[in-house]
């Protein structure tokens, strides 16, 4: 993943120089701490004791100075690094399609773009520190061991192939379970984000003691995943420590033995016992380089696999010079279906034509494919076949933000984002001035409720805007997409939390405002569709009828019993 260090990379090839000068300034000073006491001490000369000494404090400085640097730079170089691939990992999310979007889900996607990274991130900065520093430290070392004593550095020779059969043991076993702790977690973030969502019915339905075993339950999964996981790789430690302290007992027996003999000399032994700790504590820190790539392996395949998820659409081969040139719609043999499966169709061969300016009402019962149809002409989803067009061009030939920009989409259940009402607003159109603004507003209905407020179109929202109510929220959306000037609107039942009155007072006021704008509203009330130029009638992801509110009145039974059905409830109240 060296790729993606971006601007960082640099950081990344000067740590490991910086470690260099470290490592070999640290390999230096057991060597002089043995003259010192084999020639200084041993002859009893003081001034070699000093400069010798003198030397060895420069040496340490030196190196904390080296090291503090290596330090430093695999902090940015790391961090620089995890804020890069979260971007890019950020970026191409913001490319999913709903399909892609639904194939990982959002909680995955949370995970990843979090708890994956930090775990790749920390791997990073020790593989180029530690990493780099733990073998130059073994390989110097152990020169230097050998040099002083051959038979003593055969103990490590031993213990060396040891611990490298135990490290892939450890990894083998561990990697698997890494992945289902990572994917518990993935289960606890779609656990909270599902209770935060959802608060309200959860309190309304008195369900707090359920979701807190449930929560329990999940919380227990992720701790018993995480202890199975651990449980091998903390082997890797102990281990090392043991044979640590096997090693310098043995060291002292052997070498102290070869004092004795005349073999060797008390300074030797000295940095012998020193550089086989150092060779130890290096061996050390490579097992929890190890342990944390166990981690970061998983992690690292998760990242890639949003990274290189193939985007169900795109919009690279579109003509970016192209424009919407009206807002006419046709849809010609299109069939569609969630799932791809030509067996499995939502809308089933849709034929129809709508004039630039009309406006069109939508209704029919659940699953009959209303809020499916309107998403195809701004292609929040591809047909399965058939033509989608949109100003008299197939809408596959328009760049995503052109074609976005002139057909505007308000949703039932509107997403208002953190920031005040005038923020929040200006997702529509950040340039748009005050007047524009409330214009949009009193259309929306939305101005005088906004006025009342202390704070005005300053008030902050929350999070969701959680400070207003349903109705709203919904006509802050609708203000927010007039402000677009699109050139299609359409309404997916998004007027669903607003009383007739002021719905009715929408309707007149978009007409006088907005009447070269063509507008699809879908609507389970037949009063809000009955005065659309033309209303459609899906059943079944069919057309059933398309005509006037007279035409359809006469001739298609289902419009007819769903007026006559409505009408009858107005009446017994």
């Amino acid at each position: 993943m060296f790729s993606y260090s971006g601007a960082y990379r640099k950081y990344a090839v000067l740590t490991p120089g910086f470690v260099l000068l470290e490592c070999f300034l640290d390999i230096l000073i057991p060597f002089l701490m043995a003259r010192m006491i084999d020639v200084g001490i041993a002859r009893r000369d003081v001034d070699y004791i000093v400069r010798t000494g003198g030397l060895m404090i420069l040496c340490a400085a030196a190196s904390m100075i080296f090291g503090t640097i290596a330090a430093r730079f695999a902090v940015v170089g790391s961090s620089g690094f995890a804020m890069t691939l979260r971007r890019l990992v950020f970026e191409k999310v913001q490319d999913f399609s709903f399909r892609n979007t639904e194939k990982f889900g959002t909680a995955s996607l949370v995970t990843r773009l979090t708890t994956d990274i930090s775990f790749v991130q920390q791997m990073y900065q020790m593989v180029i520190r530690l990493f780099v520093r733990a073998p130059l430290i073994i390989l110097f070392a152990t020169a230097m061991a050998v040099r002083i004593n051959r038979t003593l550095s055969v103990l490590f020779a031993l213990l060396i192939p040891i611990l490298f059969a135990s490290m892939v043991l450890i990894i083998r076993t561990a990697h698997p379970r890494f992945i289902r702790l990572l994917e518990k977690i993935d289960a606890l973030n779609a656990n909270v984000q599902e209770n935060l969502i959802g608060i309200r019915v959860i309190k309304a339905f008195v369900r707090e003691r359920h979701e807190k075993e449930k929560f329990a339950a999940t919380v227990e999964e992720v701790r018993s995943a995480q202890v199975l996981a651990e449980k091998v790789a903390i082997l890797g430690m102990p281990l090392l420590t043991f044979m640590m302290n096997a090693s310098i007992v043995a060291i002292l027996w052997f070498g102290g033995r070869l004092i004795v003999g005349g073999a060797m000399k008390p300074g030797e032994l000295f940095s012998f016992l020193t550089y086989s700790q150092q060779i130890a504590i290096s061996l050390m820190l490579l097992s929890m380089v190890m342990v944390m790539y166990v981690i970061s392996q998983a992690s690292v395949k998760r990242i890639l696999d949003v990274i290189d998820e193939p985007l169900t659409m795109s919009d690279a081969e579109a003509d970016g010079s192209l424009r919407v040139a009206d807002g006419s719609i046709e849809f010609r043999n299109v069939n569609f279906s969630y799932s791809g499966n030509p067996d499995n169709l939502t809308l089933k061969n849709i034929n129809l034509r709508i004039e630039s300016g009309e406006k069109i009402g939508i209704i029919g019962g659940t699953g009959s494919g209303k809020s499916t149809f309107v998403q195809l002409i701004p292609r929040l989803y591809d047909v399965l076949s058939g033509e989608v067009l949109v100003g008299g061009r197939d809408v596959r030939s328009y760049r995503f933000k052109e074609l976005r920009d002139s057909v505007a989409i308000v949703l039932q259940k509107n997403v208002l984002f953190s920031g005040t009402i005038e923020s929040n607003l200006r997702w529509g159109n950040p340039d748009a001035t005050r007047e524009e603004i409330e214009t949009a507003c009193k259309v929306a209905q939305a101005h005088d409720f906004i006025t009342r407020f202390p704070d005005g179109y300053q008030t902050d929202l929350g999070q969701g805007g959680v400070n207003v109510s349903g109705g709203q929220k919904q006509r802050i959306s609708i203000a927010r997409t007039l402000l677009k000037n699109p050139k299609i609107m359409i309404l997916d039942d998004s007027t669903s939390a607003i009383d007739t009155a002021t719905e009715a007072k929408f309707r007149q006021a978009f007409r006088e405002n907005y009447a070269k704008m063509t507008n699809l509203i879908i609507a389970q009330r037949v009063s809000s569709v009955m005065n659309a130029d033309r209303i459609l009638v899906l059943d079944e992801g069919e057309i059933a009828a398309f005509g006037t509110h007279d035409e359809l009145m006469a001739g298609c039974d289902i419009y007819r019993e769903t007026y006559e059905s409505q009408r009858k409830g107005v009446r017994n109240e």
